[in-house]
Parts: C-alpha cells; sequence; structure tokens
C-alpha cells in the first residue's frame, strides 16, 4: 500500500474517532485534570505549558488531518453531483466543472441562476408554474 493510500485511510480513522462525542468527552476529563492539577502545582510555567505545547500540536497535527479528509469527500461529492448533472436529461453539462471556474465566472453563473430563480418566484406569484428549464 502507498504512503498516500496509508495516510488517507489513517487520516478518515482518525478523523472518525476525534468526531466522537466520548473524544470529546475525554478531552474535557483531559482539561479538568489540568485545570485540577494547577493549585497542586502552584499554576507552574510548567502547568502553564504543559497544556499550551498539547494544545498546539494537536491543533497543527489535526488540521492536516481534517483538510485531508474533507478534501476527500468534497471531491466524492462533487464527482456524484457531475454524474447526476450528465445523466439528467436537460442539464447543462457545462456545470461539470464549475469548481475549476475563476471567480468572475462562477459570479456570472451564479447571477444567471438567480435571475432564474426570481422569474420562478414571479411565476409562483402569478399562479403559474415554477418548473421548466427556462434561461434567462
Amino acid at each position: 500500500m502507498k504512503l498516500i493510500q496509508r495516510f488517507a485511510l489513517f487520516s478518515r480513522y482518525v478523523s472518525s474517532i476525534t468526531g466522537q462525542p466520548r473524544t470529546f468527552a475525554w478531552a474535557c476529563v483531559l482539561v479538568l485534570m489540568w485545570i485540577i492539577a494547577g493549585p497542586i502545582l502552584g499554576f507552574s510555567d510548567t502547568w502553564q505549558l504543559l497544556i499550551n505545547s498539547l494544545a498546539s500540536v494537536v491543533t497543527f497535527l489535526m488540521v492536516f488531518l481534517i483538510q485531508n479528509t474533507q478534501n476527500r469527500d468534497t471531491m466524492a461529492l462533487q464527482i456524484k453531483l457531475d454524474e447526476l448533472i450528465r445523466v439528467q436529461e436537460g442539464t447543462h453539462n457545462a456545470l461539470l466543472d464549475l469548481e475549476e471556474l475563476t471567480e468572475e465566472q462562477l459570479t456570472e453563473v451564479s447571477e444567471k441562476y438567480r435571475r432564474i430563480a426570481q422569474a420562478a418566484r414571479e411565476n409562483i406569484e402569478a399562479g403559474r408554474q415554477d418548473t421548466g428549464s427556462e434561461d434567462v
């Protein structure tokens, strides 16, 4: 198994574990233990450094793991949506790669669909249907 595949499996596993309520509960217990240790250790610099260092390292590593999982999930979702657009009669296949467009191009497409939505709302208010594939 390639290193990239192992990392993907590891990141999905860690993301699923860290997203569970019991993991949050364990983190709360850890913080509570740290708070209780404060008076015992006289609120020393070491006491403060421990939680600051631990939180920084965990946060730093989790950003990469969560981002990897999110990127994979987003890509899979995008592929599924692209397939639905591709096989549905009457849809615009030009929408298949919207994520590749520039910000200006996305704004232009978005405005087009806002006009279509506005026309549909006006049709509803006038007692007409709002279905169909009319372009504005």
